[in-house]
């Protein structure tokens, strides 16, 4: 074999390595809505839109999202490597489920900050446990607006018990509304599952504490009962006693515009677990329309709100499972 042709296999093996990173990134019910193509200059990344969710994403705005985290670990992952990057966000008209390039650029000398959170990928968790009432280190928290920023999406922090409660309640009545439809609880059902499944995607039932044999009928009580009063009990006491509550919002509200807010949510849950900081998503009061302006209004944003978010000191949880690199990438070169 010649010596080119070695490197473009080193390269290649390179490259997959970095999509084994890009994986870890978190999804809406772990539905991992991504696939990959390995090109010999880079990797394309590409929306699995069989993954989607269209109750209660029926725009795909959520799918979209993930795919940008995914996104943004993989550039990271890339230049942990010292592979430089060059990113082409591409809205194909002629390929939508093509959303971006990402191609060798050349050398890349690894910096402090892009070794520190490659590093923190395998700590990621969604943590949907209580929080410890300590405060989020407000340095931390000015990291995050530059995290932001970056990605040209802004961020916005409710701490106050005055606003967290306010928060709670749109969190709570959207429990309420969701759960109270039966086609939004048949889509959470197919993606929800018990601790012994042999499922790689989804949520398994020990993600909210169930044990090993109640997770046996969790799918079946998701699907079958409204439990949305439960769920909204629990989930106000998340959100009074957390001590940080995060938006992430965008200035328009088109597909690029998810996408970059997916990459800033991906680096700046790093950021928070190469911190030690956990975190959860409560996505209700974004998720239906009627409750999602006035989000906005409660956060003081006068942009389009994409994901809300708790951060906080949480017990340690496990991670959720992945799917196999063969089954994401579409093909090697």
């Amino acid at each position: 074999m010649s010596t080119e042709s070695t490197s473009q296999t080193t390269l290649i093996g390179r490259l997959r390595n970095a999509v084994g990173q890009a994986v870890q990134a978190p999804s809406n019910y772990n539905t991992q809505p991504w696939l990959f193509r390995i090109m010999k200059d880079g990797v394309e990344l590409m929306a699995d839109r069989r993954r989607a969710c269209p109750v209660v994403d029926p725009e795909q705005r959520e799918l979209l999202i993930s795919c940008g985290a995914a996104l943004y670990h993989l550039r990271l992952a890339m230049k942990f490597d010292g592979l430089a990057t060059l990113v082409r966000i591409l809205p194909d008209p002629a390929n939508p489920n093509r959303l971006a390039r990402v191609l060798v650029a050349g050398s890349h000398e690894t910096c402090d900050d892009e070794r520190m959170l490659f590093e923190a990928i395998p700590k990621r968790r969604t943590n949907r446990f209580p929080f410890e009432p300590r405060e989020v280190d407000p340095a931390l928290q000015a990291e995050w607006i530059d995290d932001a920023k970056a990605e040209h999406v802004g961020l916005h922090f409710a701490s106050t018990s005055q606003g967290k409660h306010a928060i709670a309640d749109l969190v709570s009545e959207g429990d309420r509304l969701q759960a109270s439809d039966r086609h939004f609880r048949r889509e959470l059902a197919k993606w929800s599952h018990s601790n012994h499944s042999w499922r790689r995607d989804g949520l398994p039932a020990y993600t909210h504490g169930a044990s090993n044999f109640a997770s046996n009928f969790d799918s079946f009580m998701v699907r079958t009962f409204d439990w949305g009063a439960e769920q909204a009990a629990k989930d106000r006491q998340l959100a009074e006693g957390s001590p940080l509550l995060a938006l992430i919002s965008t200035s328009t509200d088109m597909p690029a515009d998810w996408i970059a807010c997916g990459q800033a949510l991906g680096k700046i849950l790093l950021r928070a677990a190469a911190w030690s900081v956990d975190a959860s998503f409560m996505n209700q009061p974004i998720e239906l329309p009627s409750l999602r302006p006035k989000l906005a209004k409660l956060m003081r944003s006068d942009q389009h709100p994409q994901v809300l978010m708790r951060l906080g000191y949480g017990i340690e949880v496990q991670p959720t499972p992945r799917r196999r690199l063969d089954d994401v990438i579409m093909n090697d070169c």
